[in-house]
C-alpha cells in the first residue's frame, strides 16, 4: 500500500513548484509528503576553500529541505510533511527512494517561449528506471492553473478541477495508466479527457489520392474501439465523466493541445529491462517535454 507521496527537493525554482503540487496531491490521496533533499559530497580540495567549507555545506544542504518544509506545513494544514536528507547521486537516490512511495514528484524548468517543459538528464534517468509513477511539474506552476477561471474570466483555485487528460494507446492499452488516470480524475471530481490518435492510410505518404470514405470507415472503427476499451472502467467509476477523442494524426500532437485545458496529463510508458538509456517512448517524450500541464508518467508491462 502506498505510504507517502515523495517529492525531489533541491531549492530550485522548479523543485518548489513541484512541492506545492506535490502537497496538494498528498491532501487530495490522505497521505503524508515526504521531502527527499538530494546533495552531492563535494570533493575534498573543494570541501576546503573558504567559500565552500564543510560547515557552508551543511548550513545550506539543512536550510533548505527545513524552510521548504516549514513553509509547507503553513500552507497546507493537514498534510503531515516528513523531511530527509539523502547524500549521493540524485538519479539513483530517487530512484531508489520511490520504490516506498505512491508517488514520485519532480521540477522540471519551463522554455520560454513555447510553453514546454526542459526535462534534465536526472529528471529522464528516473523516470525511465522506477516502476513508480512520476509527475513533472514545471516552475511556475500555481494551483489556479488546474482549475477552471471563475465566472468573471479570474483565474481561481476555488472553481472546479479543470478535466485529467489520459493518452491512450488502445492497440497497446495497459490497466495500470486507465487506473491511474481515472483515480486522479475521481480525486479531483473533474472529467476524464481519454485522447487517442491514430495514423493516416499510407496512401498520404506516398501522395496517392485520399479515400474519404475509407477514412471515415477508420475513424469510425477506431472510435468504437476506444469505446470498448473503456466501457468496464466507466462502469467501475460511474462518478467519473468520460469524454472520448479518437482522431487521425499525431498521437502526441492531440494530447500537448489537449494538455492546454487540463489539470493534469497522464501518459505510459513501457518498463524496460536494460539499465541503458531512457526508453520511455516518442509519443511520452514529445509529451513529457512540451505539454502545459503537470505530466504523470506511469510504467507499465
Amino acid at each position: 500500500m502506498s505510504r507517502n507521496v515523495t517529492l525531489g527537493l533541491d531549492g530550485s525554482p522548479e523543485s518548489r513548484a513541484a512541492a506545492e503540487w506535490a502537497a496538494r496531491e498528498a491532501k487530495l490521496r490522505g497521505l503524508p509528503l515526504r521531502l527527499v533533499h538530494v546533495w552531492e559530497p563535494v570533493p575534498e580540495p573543494m570541501a576546503q576553500a573558504p567559500l565552500l567549507g564543510a560547515e557552508t555545506q551543511a548550513h545550506w544542504s539543512e536550510r533548505i529541505p527545513r524552510e521548504t518544509a516549514e513553509g509547507l506545513r503553513l500552507r497546507h494544514p493537514g498534510v503531515d510533511v516528513e523531511m530527509e536528507q539523502i547524500s549521493g547521486r540524485p538519479a539513483d537516490v530517487l530512484a531508489q527512494a520511490s520504490k516506498d512511495s505512491g508517488l514520485l514528484v519532480l521540477g522540471s524548468r519551463g522554455l520560454s517561449g513555447i510553453g514546454g517543459f526542459l526535462v534534465g538528464s536526472v529528471g529522464m534517468a528516473v523516470i525511465a528506471h522506477t516502476d513508480t509513477p512520476v509527475v513533472l511539474v514545471r516552475a511556475g506552476q500555481q494551483a489556479a492553473d488546474e482549475h477552471e477561471k471563475d465566472p468573471a474570466g479570474i483565474p481561481s483555485a476555488a472553481t472546479a478541477y479543470r478535466p485529467v487528460v489520459l493518452g491512450l494507446d488502445i492497440s497497446h492499452r495497459d490497466d495500470t495508466v486507465i487506473a491511474f488516470a481515472f483515480e486522479e480524475a475521481a480525486r479531483r471530481g473533474t472529467t476524464l479527457r481519454a485522447v487517442h490518435g491514430w495514423n493516416l492510410p499510407p496512401y498520404f505518404a506516398y501522395g496517392l489520392p485520399a479515400d474519404p470514405d475509407l477514412n471515415t470507415e477508420l475513424g469510425r472503427q477506431d472510435a468504437a474501439e476506444l469505446t470498448e476499451v473503456l466501457r468496464p472502467w466507466r462502469q467501475k467509476y460511474p462518478d467519473v465523466e468520460v469524454v472520448e477523442e479518437s482522431r487521425s494524426g499525431s498521437p502526441a500532437n492531440h494530447v500537448i493541445d489537449a494538455s492546454r485545458e487540463a489539470s493534469l496529463v497522464v501518459v505510459g510508458r513501457r518498463r524496460r529491462r536494460s539499465p541503458f538509456g531512457a526508453h520511455i517512448g516518442t509519443v511520452t517524450h514529445a509529451v513529457l517535454h512540451h505539454a502545459a500541464a503537470p505530466v504523470a508518467i506511469v510504467a507499465h508491462d
